[in-house]
């Protein structure tokens, strides 16, 4: 069940978060913190750090922590593919 919620989460974040990383921020502290809880507000602090220093999108290093955090590395590998989907999804239907 938590995979599902986590991949969930972050297929929306994936989907609606236009204007790179610092645009997506809001929607990650809403569905992180606010929505189900799953970080602090401190740690949502921690988690805007590590996600800076490591090289990629803020997305999907967010994605990464997270599902690390709350479910180990299953849970970061579903939380990141629910980040990427959409824009894999976007970018073969324009191909096509």
């Amino acid at each position: 069940m938590i995979y599902l919620q986590l991949f969930l989460s972050f297929l929306q974040i994936g989907a609606f978060s236009f204007g790179g990383g610092y645009a997506a921020l809001p929607l990650i502290r809403h569905q992180v913190v606010e929505a189900n809880g799953w970080l602090q507000l401190s740690e949502f602090t921690d988690l805007i750090t590590i996600s800076q220093m490591t090289p990629g999108p803020i997305a999907i290093n967010s994605a990464t922590f997270v599902g690390t955090m709350v479910a180990g590395v299953p849970g970061a590998i579903v939380a990141t593919l629910g980040c990427i989907v959409p824009s894999c999804m976007i970018v073969m239907t324009l191909a096509y």
